[in-house]
């Protein structure tokens, strides 16, 4: 097991000199540069404990941007707060994992310690609890922020002692250093995590850029964030292109925002083995002609900014970045960690590179794509974690190497986040071609009725279907695996995931803005035991909507997970269907019920005119209602 590294608590009043001397100093740091406007606000308010209008406004007046602009970014990335939260700020991770271990109860325990109500803060501003959505700790759940440092293994006992401490305002330095030690939890390993690779190896046996590119596309290496582009072809198109302006410059964007639910690969990958993922990197750099590359490390791991960058350091001491890297004259590359903010949409690269910008994280139209016009409008190779780390590894071993391990369509391996209910959770590296029963087998998974794979956006596999191979040719993934045993209800797993896009759509495109809050609210309906046929016909419709007018792949794939339980678990939907083919969710005697008994006016003649207004209007009375 590993501590996580150290960060700052919060000081300082946001309201008072102390603000404005705080925003000076990181403007300063950030030469007042707009385009890195998310690192000015994270830092500004890891001392301010929020941002509050006058720091928003002296934000402006410093970078000379829009006060709406800066204001719209504070306000779109859920780690932002523009209203203070309290000293201490806990968020339970509520991914469909993190429910099944209990987490609902385990947060309602802390709040009624803390005479609390979910997502309020205490009258003594000192507290806030809430939820936020998988912080890619699923193998070591029930887990929780706080201050954005990860406590793992939830108890009742270790609620009790949170409490306590937050009761005591004891610092986060002082609590006893168990509770932040995140594990790796690698239970297999192969080519990548079992390679005997030493700082520079890929870098040594480097030869011309063109001959690295044709390695790269000989190996078949394709994009492991789940997409399976070809990487050499995105190397080689971002090369041709030509910068423009008189900045013209060429870039490489490792994408670590990994919000994927049931995803944690990549956090184990930058945990222990950021050398390699950084040489990959390099390597990049030095085949399309970059001098810069950036990580973008997503909110819920900001507990690694501080050994990343003592790993970048230790880099450029050993001369395998910066300039000359390894005296080769011309050979001039180096990496900064850049930290989102907690928005799940930042996966999608368009959207991360306006993130990077200092925008808010909305997907771009394409054409044009990344590779010709990316960052900054330049030409840049944007490239998941595992994706680096494995190019590194064929730099160093050769395309032959790699190109030998897997399937003909599917070369090398790939590494599953696994979660859920087995006895063995954590992180397997398999070659291309794995049946699904193995991994099953393998983890110390029994009685399984469905693994979702590629999480809340991917597929839903059936006992029947564990035959089926992880493989671009078979079932593509970018790296989750969560099981779920006979004891589970699936339709509250696809209802989960409902909700998950509601909370994460970006809100640019109406068919998906509308359309989650649409698909949950009829989940919701049926939970509650109001649906009908209508309701399944009425979800097929928002789907399909879904799938063909989205601006980008969260809304195209948001309605993926009910749509395979419809399915393949149709039972644990009709389980809850009225015997009506509908019936309306909104019921107006409920919802002025609470106004009637706050004016005193709850008597028989107010339900007997609502129940008539109802009759009338022809929507019925429901059992037990007066009439």
């Amino acid at each position: 097991m590993r501590e996580v590294g150290r960060i700052r608590m919060p000081k300082g009043n946001p309201n008072g000199s102390d603000a404005g001397t705080v925003v000076s100093a990181v403007l300063a740091r950030h030469g007042a540069d707009g385009t890195r406007l998310m690192q000015i606000l994270r830092e500004i308010q890891e001392e301010t404990e929020w941002l509050s209008p006058d720091i928003l406004t002296r934000v402006a007046e410093g970078t000379r941007l829009p006060r709406g602009q800066v204001e719209g970014v504070a306000g779109f990335y859920h780690f932002f707060h523009t209203e203070p939260l309290g000293r201490y700020r806990v968020l339970w991770s509520d991914n469909i994992t993190d429910r099944m271990a209990g987490n609902a109860d385990l947060m309602a325990r802390m709040c009624k310690k803390l005479w609390l109500k979910p997502g309020r803060v205490s009258e003594d501003g000192l507290v806030s609890v809430d939820t936020t959505s998988c912080t890619g700790l699923c193998d070591q759940g029930p887990a929780l922020l706080v201050n954005y440092r990860p406590i793992t293994r939830m108890t009742a006992q270790r609620v009790d002692q949170i409490v306590e401490l937050i009761r005591h305002k004891t610092p986060l330095a002082e609590w006893p250093a168990e509770f932040f030690k995140v594990e790796d939890n690698i239970r297999r390993k192969d080519a990548l995590l079992g390679a005997d690779f030493a700082p520079g190896d890929a870098l040594k046996a480097l030869k011309s850029p063109q001959e690295v590119l044709d390695s790269v596309k000989e190996s078949g290496l394709r994009g492991r964030g789940g997409a399976g582009f070809s990487t050499g072809q995105k190397w080689d198109f971002c090369r041709a292109a030509v910068g423009t302006g008189p900045h013209a410059a060429h870039y490489v964007v490792c994408n670590a925002d990994e919000g994927e639910p049931g995803t944690f690969k990549d956090r184990v990958l930058l945990a222990s083995y950021a050398g390699l993922v950084f040489e990959g990197m390099t390597v990049s750099g030095y085949v399309i002609g970059a001098r810069k590359g950036i990580v973008y490390l997503r909110g819920e791991y900001r507990y690694l900014l501080e050994p990343l960058n003592a790993v970048l350091e230790k880099r450029r001491a050993a001369k395998l970045l910066g300039k000359s890297i390894l005296g080769r004259t011309g050979f001039d590359f180096d990496i900064e960690v850049h930290l989102g903010a907690g928005a799940y949409v930042c996966g999608e690269e368009t959207a991360l590179l306006e993130s990077l910008e200092g925008k808010r994280g909305v997907p771009r139209k394409r054409p044009p794509f990344p590779v010709t016009a990316g960052y900054l409008g330049q030409p840049t190779a944007v490239n998941n974690v595992e994706t680096l780390a494995s190019a590194a590894l064929i730099a160093a071993k050769g395309a032959a190497w790699y190109k030998s391990i897997g399937t003909p369509k599917s070369a090398g391996t790939k590494i599953l986040s696994i979660s859920g209910d087995c006895e063995r959770p954590g992180i397997y590296e398999y070659p291309y071609g794995v049946k699904v029963s193995q991994v099953l087998a393998d983890c110390g998974a029994r009685d399984t009725q469905a693994c979702q794979i590629a999480g809340a956006s991917g597929l839903c596999v059936a006992p029947n279907e564990f035959g089926r191979r992880i493989a671009f040719e078979d079932i593509p993934t970018g790296g989750s695996f969560m099981i779920f045993d006979n004891t589970r209800d699936m339709f509250q797993v696809a209802r989960n995931f409902a909700h998950f896009f509601v909370h994460e759509s970006c809100g640019f495109c109406t068919p998906c803005r509308v359309g989650t809050t649409l698909l949950a609210n009829a989940m919701d309906k049926i939970d509650e035991g109001h649906g009908g046929e209508y309701d399944i016909n009425d979800i097929w419709r928002v789907i399909r909507t879904l799938k063909t007018a989205s601006h980008c792949g969260l809304g195209q794939t948001a309605g993926n997970a009910v749509a395979d339980t419809l399915q393949k678990f149709r039972p644990s939907y009709e389980l809850r269907l009225n015997v009506r083919d509908f019936e309306p969710a909104f019921d107006l005697d409920k919802a002025l019920s609470k106004m009637r008994e706050v004016t005193g006016r709850d008597d028989p003649g107010a339900h007997f005119h609502i129940a008539h207004r109802k009759s009338r209007a022809g929507l019925g009375t429901k059992a037990g209602d007066p009439s």
